[in-house]
């Protein structure tokens, strides 16, 4: 330990400064008074992570041993790599329920009534499993996208969506969130594009994008 009377005194203002900043966060988080609460989170925007970070809270549910509900809208019946491993985790006791139920972008398939029944057939999955009592988190894993092109009707997904059980969480990801989605949610995460390896000609690669 240094015996130089400026560190004494650093070591004693950090000390003095992290105190009341505890003395703040505690008062913050007395002040809340909402112990559970079924959240509707919206993870947005054009930075990369969206689908990943929702990922994330799977994998942290099902480490409390919460029963998991997975819907893609949209993306194709590949195999990727977190629903390799995430139903290999859930498997003993069946706690994920995986449905990728689209048929690739609306770029890839252009056709506009097979992309409006793959997202009708997601949606109704979707509110099976919004209604099943042992799901704990339902990630709609690029939802914003079939509301963004108007293959489900808005009005009714964000009411079902607020009226979902006090005790789900709900995960919708996509880009260009809709401002009702918006105001309807919880939590809002907008990633933003800084720089993007796609950009320098860099494709899709397994263990990164899939």
């Amino acid at each position: 330990m240094s015996d130089d009377p400026r560190d004494e005194d650093a070591a004693r203002r950090h000390r003095e400064k992290m105190e009341k900043r505890k003395a703040v966060q505690d008062a913050e988080v007395a002040g809340k008074q909402i112990a559970q609460k079924g959240l509707l989170m919206v993870h947005t925007g054009a930075g990369k992570g969206k689908s990943t970070a929702a990922f994330g809270l799977v994998l942290r549910a099902l480490g409390h041993g919460w029963k998991v509900g997975v819907v893609q809208f949209g993306k194709g019946a590949w195999q990727t790599g977190e629903r390799r491993i995430l139903e290999k985790l859930g498997a003993d006791e069946g706690l994920v329920s995986w449905h990728t139920l689209g048929e690739g972008f609306t770029w890839e398939t252009q056709d506009r009534a097979r992309d409006e029944a793959a997202a009708h057939r997601a949606w109704e999955k979707a509110l099976e499993l919004m209604a099943d009592p042992d799901i704990r988190l339902l990630v709609l894993d690029e939802l914003s996208i079939a509301l963004r092109y108007e293959h489900l009707p808005l009005g009714e997904v964000v009411e079902a969506l607020k009226a979902r059980r006090p005790e789900l969480h709900i995960v919708v990801t996509g880009r260009n969130a809709k401002p009702e989605l918006i105001a309807a949610a919880d939590l809002v995460t907008e990633m933003t594009l800084v720089k993007h390896h796609f950009a320098a000609g860099v494709k899709a690669q397994e263990g990164i994008e899939f």
